[in-house]
């Protein structure tokens, strides 16, 4: 009803899509999307997740199992970030669960910054991880310890790297297919995890072979030390997120769609942004057309525009696409034919790129 109530007040045009207004006190159209948005459907999301928890721990338990019959270092070191897999697993499915909710008066822009925190969790569980496991190869390197039952342990880290791998790419998989940060951050930890044991099943095999024993808390370091830096980039992941850094190359995709769909009428595009919340995408930026035009035909551009990144990029999109008028200044770029106020001829092609559309001004 208020909405409604607004509509007919300001004379509004107003559709399920879309709330466009025009202030006539200014020669400047004002046109503001507020795309319709529908619950994401995350149940395979959340699938995935679930099934990832329940391997996470039945792998985690044959790592133990594997490290009670062979006593390594190594072998505890890997099965050590299996705990870390399950709880961070716990913490994406939530975020997950949390971000599909749609937005509300609370959350306007949504809740998918909330996969954020999940990433900067997971970060933090791995960093401490990777202190903890340097910190116990440590000490064995000057406390000889016996190893044994080298064979069985070896095939029981092959078999659960094995099925990290398979399911870490699943959930990478799934992550693009759903613009999910937290699925991706999961699979590549669990990706990780299995280059982890591979490393892992390498150490072993050179101590069953050579009997050197300090070979084992020597590797266990190193891979300690990759389990920090793991932990490091989700973290700065993390911060980046909070800090709304852009994303590059999620820009120039955009910026990509544009220019092989580039239309006569719009003559300039600038102060492009574009951010990833979980699931949700939100673009802005300016828009020049000629100035003659009827609200009707600019409303039909801008719909253009987003049509055209919404059918390209296949997300939940929300645009704040403002609306200029053309100056005599843009005349020697514009390309649009015919055009009745022209004052000097085309004489340049302005290449959109990402450090031009970015820019808060014309490009004249």
């Amino acid at each position: 009803m208020f909405v409604d109530k607004i509509v007919k007040r300001f004379g509004l045009f107003y559709n399920d899509a879309s709330l466009v207004c025009f202030d006539s006190a200014i020669p400047v159209y004002n046109l503001i999307n507020l795309q319709h948005q529908k619950p994401l459907d995350l149940r395979s999301p959340k699938r995935i997740i679930l099934i990832a928890i329940f391997i996470s721990v039945i792998l985690m338990l044959v790592k133990f199992l594997a490290y009670f019959l062979t006593a390594s270092n190594v072998i505890l070191t890997d099965a050590a970030e299996s705990i870390v897999n399950v709880v961070a697993s716990c913490f994406a499915y939530y975020s997950i669960h949390l971000s599909s909710i749609p937005r509300d008066k609370n959350h306007p822009y949504g809740h998918g910054k909330v996969e954020f925190f999940a990433v900067g969790i997971e970060g933090i569980l791995i960093l401490i991880a990777g202190i903890l496991i340097i910190i116990k190869s440590g000490y064995s390197v000057f406390q000889h310890h016996h190893i044994t039952n080298l064979g069985t342990g070896i095939i029981l880290v092959a078999i659960t790297g094995l099925v990290n791998f398979v399911l870490g790419y699943m959930l990478i998989q799934s992550g693009k297919k759903n613009n999910s940060i937290t699925l991706e951050a999961d699979g590549k930890h669990l990706m990780t995890d299995a280059y982890s044991s591979a490393g892992v099943i390498g150490g072993l095999v050179i101590i069953k072979l050579t009997g050197i024993v300090i070979i084992d808390s020597i590797l266990s370091i190193i891979i300690g030390i990759y389990v920090i830096y793991s932990g490091y980039k989700l973290v700065r992941k993390f911060v980046a997120g909070l800090m709304d850094e852009s994303d590059f190359k999620l820009v120039d995709k955009v910026v990509h769609i544009l220019n092989i769909n580039r239309r006569d009428e719009w003559i300039d595009i600038h102060n492009l942004r574009v951010q990833q919340y979980g699931p949700d995408m939100h673009i802005d930026c300016h828009l020049t057309m000629p100035y003659y035009f009827e609200l009707s035909q600019s409303h039909e551009q801008v719909r253009a525009v987003e049509d055209l990144i919404r059918s390209e990029i296949g997300a939940n999109v929300e645009h704040f696409i403002h609306v200029d008028p053309c100056l005599p200044e843009c005349c020697h770029y514009c390309r649009m034919k015919n055009c009745p106020v022209r004052t000097e001829p085309f004489s340049k092609e302005v290449d959109w790129t990402i450090d031009i559309l970015m820019e808060n001004q014309k490009h004249f």
